[in-house]
């Protein structure tokens, strides 16, 4: 289900009218952040790509993140329309990636901390953040709620319900992942570590791509 920002509104004046009418409009600040609404599931599917080597088909990207193909096409033509995929190259647009995550994944996509339940570990407690982050040993863990989990932490709602199962054989996901659910969900520490993974990360694509 897609995230929805608070009502924060202001009030411009419209730029068609004359000064001396001070008509004024109400937008929402939402229309600020992005040309269009990018849902979790497009996040989700451009972190496959962001996790995927090699050629691959809408079909292929669909059933490595076991999601239907209408899916990921879908939110590669939002992804397209945001700016955070080039058609073109067919590949994640990286600068603009980096900072829609950075600045505004949280705000587009946010997400809390829950009731305790078995699952996967998530966010901080996954690599590459648990290695980096040391919690206190009585604070339960985020984790991924997952019928196979064997780690009982507090829930995170993941990217798309299928990513669970998806990382289960594609550990890469499963990083890229993290350090989005680290930035959704942590605190100014936690998503400081998981921001400066993340361009990491995406400074070496960048590198192995050859910009």
């Amino acid at each position: 289900m897609p995230s929805v920002l608070p009502a924060t509104r202001w009030m411009i004046r419209d730029p068609s009218k004359p000064p001396s009418e001070a008509s004024l409009y109400r937008v929402l600040i939402l229309d600020t952040l992005l040309p269009v609404m990018v849902k979790d599931s497009d996040v989700y599917v451009l972190s496959g790509l962001l996790a995927h080597d090699g050629a691959w088909s809408y079909r292929s990207l669909a059933e490595r993140l076991r999601v239907p193909h209408p899916v990921v096409q879908r939110a590669l033509e939002r992804a397209k329309g945001a700016d955070l995929y080039s058609v073109d190259r067919r590949e994640v647009h990286l600068p603009h990636f980096e900072e829609f995550a950075l600045h505004a994944l949280r705000f587009v996509a946010p997400s809390r901390l829950g009731a305790l339940t078995p699952g996967m570990p998530a966010a901080w407690a996954a690599e590459p953040m648990a290695g980096a982050i040391r919690s206190s040993g009585d604070e339960p863990p985020p984790v991924w709620p997952f019928a196979l989990g064997r780690v009982r932490g507090q829930a995170i709602e993941p990217l798309h319900p299928a990513a669970p199962e998806a990382v289960e054989n594609w550990p890469e996901l499963g990083e890229v992942l993290a350090l989005l659910d680290s930035l959704r969900a942590g605190d100014a520490r936690v998503r400081k570590v998981a921001g400066d993974f993340l361009s990491k990360m995406l400074r070496e694509r960048s590198v192995v791509a050859g910009r």
